[in-house]
């Protein structure tokens, strides 16, 4: 079965295997973060999590999916619609991931979150059985790749100042979505050269944006991720695209496959999330999509442990931004995998993803 992605050479995935059933084992985690998370909508210290596990003859691939109350993403639900399709899973005869992501859409078209888990468990497998890491199996090397950003939740000014003082890092991404943004970062510079990028979590209006972008751009800011609503009406979004002196990256506006072609022309790039669009699968498809439409690509991540963390480290080859501090904001990891060095990103030895349950 052949996908092409940009640059990336054919990946082949052969219907060579033999035709050995799956079995289907879901664990269920909470991962203890180091400090409090708090965005504009939302602040939490335990993040749940769940890890599928997808056996063939001996051999297993992981893949993890979060809870998440803004997409409205609960572990019992999770757990509830993958054992709605275990049999249809159990009873599938793999041979790549790409047809078993064919294979399960109908059923996940509403879940995206169970579609990921499902699919990065099906890549690690299959790269497990080929011996070899993902990024190999697609004809990429580990070079060139994207610094990732360490993010600063929002808190008092003094206790942000103090987390980004903790982790001395290149590029830091602070969440603002207040009523004192401008001061934050004002702040925030006076402690460190290093480049930052803002996430206003959908909190800002067009002029808002626009008056803010102006500072801020003094100030260091890279880009400004997802400053208006979701739901944007078109004129707005392409407002704020026109007179916005900094780029403007797509989160929430883009989720799925269909969304990266209605942000063209209203943002500069695109950040893709597997659990959002459903997995390693659709994710090299939008990459190819924004590409054909000269739009930049970020990968990002939830708070999740290093089995998610260490699928979309795959995509780092591909994309322009990187945002996978996932894992380095949890007290305790539930898994090892791939590791960041101040924003520097190492592969493992490990076929798959990487990632191995400890």
């Amino acid at each position: 079965y052949y996908f092409q992605a940009t640059s990336m050479s054919p990946l082949l995935y052969s219907n060579t295997n033999t035709h050995i059933m799956m079995r289907l084992k879901i664990h269920k985690f909470d991962l203890p973060l180091k400090h409090t998370f708090t965005i504009a909508r939302e602040s939490h210290n335990v993040q749940k999590s769940i890890v599928v596990e997808l056996e063939v003859d001996g051999i297993s691939g992981i893949g993890e999916a979060t809870a998440n109350t803004y997409y409205d993403v609960t572990v019992g639900g999770l757990v509830g619609i993958l054992e709605g399709i275990r049999p249809l899973v159990e009873a599938y005869e793999f041979e790549n991931p790409t047809d078993f992501w064919n294979y399960i859409h109908p059923y996940l078209r509403e879940f995206p979150f169970a579609q990921c888990a499902l699919d990065v468990a099906a890549h690690d497998l299959y790269g497990k059985q080929r011996e070899q890491p993902l990024y190999k199996l697609w004809g990429l090397t580990a070079q060139n790749m994207p610094l990732s950003s360490y993010t600063i939740g929002i808190d008092k000014i003094d206790v942000m100042i103090e987390k980004m003082l903790e982790k001395p890092w290149p590029i830091y991404k602070i969440k603002l979505g207040t009523e004192r943004d401008l001061p934050i970062i004002r702040a925030l510079r006076k402690n460190t050269d290093a480049v930052f990028r803002v996430d206003a979590n959908c909190a800002w209006t067009v002029d808002q944006t626009v008056l803010y972008a102006k500072e801020l751009e003094e100030l260091g800011v890279e880009f400004i991720e997802q400053p208006l609503p979701r739901n944007a009406a078109t004129r707005p979004a392409k407002k704020v695209l026109k007179y916005s002196s900094l780029p403007l990256i797509a989160d929430e506006s883009c989720q799925v496959e269909k969304d990266v072609d209605h942000c063209h022309k209203k943002f500069d790039g695109i950040n893709i999330k597997l659990v959002k669009c459903g997995g390693l699968t659709p994710a090299l498809r939008m990459i190819k999509r924004a590409r054909a439409l000269d739009l930049k690509v970020m990968v990002g991540c939830m708070t999740e442990s290093s089995v998610g963390i260490s699928a979309v480290a795959q995509l780092l080859p591909l994309v322009d931004y990187a945002d996978i501090d996932g894992a380095i904001l949890l007290e305790t990891d539930i898994a090892t995998g791939v590791t960041l060095t101040n924003g520097q990103l190492h592969f493992t030895d490990r076929d798959g993803t990487g990632a191995l349950l400890n």
